[in-house]
């Protein structure tokens, strides 16, 4: 099977991953270098040397984008958030944070850190360029170069494109004038895409004075501009979660089956009689595990009189629950981060209802049109 990334390491505590689209941009940006950047720039180098000095410094480039995301998670860290990994891929890199800052000081801290940290990269890569010129002239210019790559990636996460640094910098600002989080956001996801549109018109501008370099400019665009509206999004739904509990959220009137009963009669009295699709097994009043319609079909038909809902079902010890009085933005959160329809509410080891996705979003989506 086609892996999407791999881990390569752990730092702080932090995984470190590497996307797959990241080895096709890696591949680019070598040739690029290697066949056009350090030959017009350092001529008569052996051909040989031009690859190696472009593979390393691309590398290097990486290297500096993943300390500039650590420094963003070092930072959320230190402000009680948890970080779950940093992946690298085509544009860059993106650390997956646990939830927004509670606070506009701690989003401009994070936010802020990331461009500072570059900047402090490009001035120590300069510093050092000039001495291992003299020493390394190879060296030197690898060195050269991300100094200028790394000022270049501060100075562009520093536009007002939200998500961007300087989109989270603006909407810090705006956070702190209004005190409205969602009014922030929106303002702050407009302006980004605002800023993808102008990329995108710049970039169709360069295309058609047949500077191919301009489709890279309409991809990022793109990007920004998908980015920005699921940012605001993300928050709109956070907001109308607010406040609401899983004991709000959840469901007590839900269907049990015993661990027993035979798949043929699972399929013909509870789900098409019932028309569900998830069932919770117990056993008197304990839980046992949960079955779903998925597990049913992964069972080949002709076994279903003979197999019971204990062969396929996600026992107990496998199934994730939350707690009563777990946020709802937490329950959205764990049931988009296990890609389930449905999660249950356990106390004290029992039972005490089940929420089910398409009920949280009808929740959101009323809630949202009343303006909560």
């Amino acid at each position: 099977m086609f892996r999407h990334s791999w881990r390569v390491g752990r730092i702080f505590g932090i995984d470190i991953q590497v996307d797959s689209s990241w080895v096709l941009i890696f591949i680019l940006f070598t040739w690029s270098l290697a066949g056009n950047y350090f030959p017009r720039s350092f001529p008569g180098w052996p051909p040989g040397l031009y690859w190696a000095v472009g593979a390393l410094t691309s590398l290097m480039v990486f290297v500096s984008v993943l300390i500039h995301e650590l420094s963003h998670s070092l930072v959320a860290i230190r402000n009680g958030e948890s970080v779950k990994n940093i992946t690298l891929f085509i544009l860059g890199g993106v650390a997956q944070i646990s939830g927004e800052p509670k606070e506009p000081g701690k989003e401009f801290s994070m936010a802020i850190v990331g461009p500072l940290s570059s900047l402090a990269l490009a001035a120590g890569f300069f510093l050092l360029s000039g001495p291992l010129m003299a020493l390394s002239v190879p060296l030197g210019a690898s060195v050269r170069y991300l100094a200028i790559i790394n000022t270049a990636l501060a100075v562009f996460n520093m536009m007002p494109g939200f998500p961007m640094d300087g989109g989270r910098v603006f909407r810090s600002i705006i956070w702190k004038i209004t005190g409205d989080l969602k009014k922030a956001t929106r303002i702050a996801s407009l302006t980004g895409q605002g800023f993808a549109f102008f990329l995108i018109f710049i970039g169709i501008l360069q295309f058609l004075r047949a500077n191919f370099g301009g489709l890279w400019l309409i991809f990022i665009g793109w990007f920004l501009h998908s980015a920005a509206a699921r940012s605001y999004e993300q928050v709109r739904i956070t907001s109308a979660l607010e406040g609401l509990k899983a004991r709000d959220l959840m469901t007590s009137d839900f269907a049990t089956v015993s661990s027993r009963l035979p798949l043929q009669s699972l399929v013909d009295d509870y789900i098409l009689k019932r028309k569900e699709r998830v069932f919770l097994v117990v056993d008197g009043e304990d839980l046992e595990g949960i079955v779903c319609l998925e597990d049913v079909k992964r069972a080949a038909r002709e076994t279903w009189a003979e197999s019971d809902v204990r062969s396929v079902m996600t026992p107990k010890d496998k199934l994730e629950s939350v707690s009563p009085d777990t946020e709802g933005s937490k329950v959205l959160e764990k049931l988009a981060g296990l890609n389930v329809h449905q999660i249950p509410v356990v106390e004290h080891g029992r039972v005490a209802g089940i929420v089910c996705r398409n009920d949280l979003l009808k929740t959101i989506q009323l809630r949202s049109e009343l303006g909560m």
